[in-house]
């Protein structure tokens, strides 16, 4: 094995990381630095900051957000099947079926037990 083997590899990680650092680096030597105190003091969506950063979350916030992924990934899998449809025949459509299935029978037991719901 040459070197000539790895050549494109290198250079697609090198123009990579060129294109992620030579902006970044444009920014901080050419952008304006003029810190004031409206600048440098902490805000969240626009108003100013009424409980310590640290304060613990509630746990529904993460689990609307699992929940969220979970059921957007479903959409993700939903594309390409319906693109290869005619390819993989009817196997491929009940084998989709039974997913959305499983999936669904997930959905009405986290909307049965309350996870969706909001107070």
């Amino acid at each position: 094995m040459d070197l000539q083997t790895y050549l494109p590899v290198i250079l697609f990680i090198l123009v990579g990381v060129a294109v992620g650092v030579v902006p970044q680096l444009i920014g901080f030597v050419f952008g304006p630095n003029r810190p004031d105190v409206e600048k440098n003091s902490p805000y969240e969506c626009g108003f100013e900051a009424f409980e310590d950063a640290r304060m613990k979350f509630d746990v529904r916030y993460y689990l609307v957000a699992i929940l969220f992924i979970l059921f957007d990934l479903e959409i993700a899998f939903l594309f390409p099947w319906a693109v290869a449809l005619r390819d993989i025949g009817a196997m491929g459509f009940w084998a989709m079926m039974v997913f959305l299935a499983i999936l669904v029978v997930g959905f009405a037991y986290e909307w049965k037990k309350g996870a969706l719901d909001w107070e």
